[in-house]
């Protein structure tokens, strides 16, 4: 079977998270977007353990699904397009920070258990280290190498993925505290990572340019700290929905189907610079500066491209053979925001994706895959102008790029001149 998995995100008792973060808001969005396996995020969190255990039940194997009641209220709120099963994966991120070598490593870690026995065996070591009462991403002063043997040894079916690697601040290949390989960072138990998460502000195209990451499934998540915005990175698979078949597709490549991502430029590190100066370099400018900012003469934030290049050892436009395909796409609360020149957040762009979700499909499925003429039908029952135009630009990949840089998410936009947003029928492009 193919189905889409967002196999990280974070419960309202991470930091910087929306108090909506609970097992009935994360299905609920979840289906609304289309996904169907979410990660549960945070289960180190006392608190979070503990509602998970009373709301969830067993499912497929190493699957969970709500309890039979509320699984009922949810769907009772959903568009009947959207009605489906949903499932969760115990998993959580943990950052550890660590000196080893000339720098002080901050490194952030996805950890995936099959049961809650497992996750519980984890639990109980890594709180010898530190408090996990006080974040659903708990922060330990732990090497990297040892998180990993911890995880192994709470048993075979546990697994470590290393999260938004290029993230300059927090990820194995970041430019400020990171390393340039898997194995300088994990050691002897490197060969026990299979899969790496590429991150918002990289796309696998991307790292295809680093040979030495060929071996790696690249894999894409939200990372969502509310639950409007599961599903932006997510990933396909062609296997059994069950723990052990996605953990296969992972460690092999066989019944993995690949990603769906943002425009890497969308990502908030994706260029070099400086937020507070509003400085924002390629990597060509900033080596030319020397990475310092020109504006307040302090090193500049180098992001994901320069890092990219940095390690870096085939052209631009490599390919792999037997390339996984992946797609990118803007999440439709931002295409109907640029069309009706309202926020992503506002009522109106609220009421126009709830009627689209009604009389089509899940957003996954209209981004990605129903006919234009049937989203055209739609777009006009609620009066949204040319959003059958904005979605074939989309998915030819005919957009405008603003990247991202220090902290500032870029923008993707579909139309240039506003002039072009006023309503006129749309050409048959033939898709």
């Amino acid at each position: 079977m193919s189905f889409y998995a967002d196999l990280h995100i974070h419960s309202k008792h991470s930091y910087a998270t929306s108090k909506y973060c609970d097992l009935e808001n994360l299905a609920f969005w979840g289906r609304q977007k289309g996904i169907q396996v979410l990660a549960t995020g945070d289960f180190t969190h006392p608190l979070w353990l503990a509602e998970l255990k009373e709301k969830l039940i067993p499912a497929e194997p190493g699957l969970f699904r709500l309890r039979p009641d509320i699984e009922k209220s949810v769907l009772s709120g959903l568009a009947g397009s959207c009605h489906g099963d949903t499932r969760f994966m115990l998993s959580v991120e943990v950052s550890t920070i660590y000196r080893k070598g000339d720098k002080t490593r901050k490194i952030h870690h996805l950890i995936y258990a099959p049961d809650f026995q497992k996750a519980e065996k984890i639990n109980h070591r890594l709180a010898k280290i530190g408090n996990l009462s006080a974040d659903g991403r708990p922060t330990l002063g732990l090497d990297s190498r040892h998180l990993l043997e911890i995880v192994l040894e709470a048993g075979e079916d546990c697994y470590l993925v290393p999260a938004h690697v290029w993230t300059p601040w927090f990820a194995i290949f970041g430019s400020k505290s990171g390393f340039d390989s898997v194995t300088e960072c994990y050691g002897d138990l490197a060969k026990h990572v299979f899969a790496l998460e590429t991150g918002l502000s990289s796309d696998p195209q991307m790292n295809w340019r680093i040979s030495h990451l060929d071996r790696f499934c690249l894999m894409s998540n939200s990372d969502a700290h509310s639950p409007a915005k599961i599903g932006r990175e997510s990933n396909l698979f062609h296997c059994d929905m069950d723990y052990y078949a996605m953990k296969r597709a992972l460690e092999t490549g066989i019944g993995f189907g690949g990603t769906v991502e943002f425009f890497p430029e969308e990502g908030k590190y994706h260029l070099d610079g400086h937020r507070r100066c509003g400085v924002r370099l390629t990597p060509e400018e900033s080596r030319a500066r020397s990475g310092i900012c020109p504006h307040c003469n302090q090193p500049l934030t180098l992001g994901v491209m320069y890092r990219v290049e940095q390690l870096a050892d085939r052209p631009v436009d490599y390919m792999p053979p037997d390339v996984v395909e992946f797609k990118s796409l803007i999440p439709l609360p931002e295409v109907l925001s640029e069309i009706l020149k309202v926020g992503p957040n506002s009522k109106t762009v609220a009421v126009k994706y709830e009627n689209l979700l009604k009389d089509l499909s899940d957003e996954l499925s209209i981004l990605n895959k129903l006919p234009l003429e049937d989203i055209k039908r739609a777009a006009e029952k609620s009066s949204i102008p040319r959003l059958d135009e904005a979605i074939a630009r989309m998915r030819r990949g005919e957009v405008i790029r603003e990247a991202g840089f220090d902290g500032e998410y870029g923008r993707i936009k579909l139309f240039g001149d506003e002039k072009e947003l006023v309503y006129q029928p749309s050409l048959d492009l033939g898709i």
